[in-house]
């Protein structure tokens, strides 16, 4: 079962028992006198292993006093002026010890070490990119119930995309005759003019034609024109992939969430990575 997405005052959480953890989207300043305590116990009565929290680094005192640790941190992240600070708070040793640590290490050293390399990926004469539209759905659902054994948004499902397209979520595709073979999306924060860049998904027998980067520079200029400010990403740390594409693209390495997310049939370990787009 699919964790899901409430209010606590006016501020917005997801969780559950899928990714086994509380995910505080978004901070309402009108809650910042309760919501530590409000997450305690939310943790606690549903047993919960970790409380992820994206916060405005103006409050990261407060939550380190009540033992959480900055595990990533966003210059510029709320409207080009606030930063962000990702913060983290375990209740169990396991959660806190990453058992692929060392893969993931070689993965984010080979990542740095393609730093902005200039490489122009270009489509071949039967492909195209475009925004996705409501007709796309069901095409759109198939490809990532195929690419992904498990996912912490259902994005397997047409009307979860059909109502995220309504949303603040623009999705993206690269097609091949006109048949969707790779996807991605940005998911809006209009309020503070940031974006992340994610769901990207390539199906197996088109792989190794740099569509993920394609996607991701045509995405960023998409946004760039919306007056988006910041572009960020969440990544599998292990994903050697994913992480060079945003490397290559001239992100910056933000830092580590340790075992953070149920993608790909467990918890894995997550990679943020940010960019300017001013």
């Amino acid at each position: 079962m699919k964790d899901k997405v409430e209010t606590v005052g006016e501020s917005a959480i997801q969780h559950g028992s899928f990714n086994d953890r509380i995910y505080l989207m978004h901070l309402s300043p009108s809650d910042h006198d309760s919501i530590l305590e409000d997450l305690e116990s939310i943790a606690q009565k549903n047993d919960y292993s970790k409380i992820f929290a994206k916060i405005p680094s103006s409050q990261k005192e407060d939550f380190l006093s009540f033992g959480y640790r900055e595990e990533a941190f966003v210059p510029g992240f709320f409207d080009g002026k606030e930063n962000a600070s990702f913060m983290c708070k375990y209740f169990t040793r396991s959660r806190m010890v990453d058992e692929d640590a060392k893969a993931n290490k070689e993965v984010l050293e080979t990542a740095l070490s393609k730093d902005s390399k200039d490489e122009v990926v270009r489509l071949g004469d039967n492909a195209s990119c475009t925004l996705c539209t409501e007709e796309d759905v069901e095409r759109m659902a198939e490809i990532y119930d195929k690419v992904f054994d498990t996912y912490p948004f259902p994005i397997h499902d047409p009307s979860y995309l059909l109502k995220t397209m309504s949303d603040n979520v623009v999705y993206f595709c690269i097609k091949e005759d006109d048949w969707i073979v790779a996807l991605a999306s940005s998911e809006m924060d209009i309020e503070n003019n940031n974006v992340e860049m994610t769901d990207f998904a390539t199906l197996p027998e088109c792989r190794g034609k740099g569509y993920s980067q394609y996607l991701l520079a045509y995405m960023e200029k998409e946004m760039a024109e919306r007056g988006v400010l910041t572009s960020y990403t969440i990544a599998r740390a292990g994903s050697f992939g994913m992480n060079i594409v945003f490397s290559r693209n001239s992100y910056r390495y933000a830092g580590t969430l340790v075992k953070n997310t149920n993608i790909g049939g467990r918890l894995e370990s997550m990679n943020i990575w940010y960019k300017s787009l001013e």
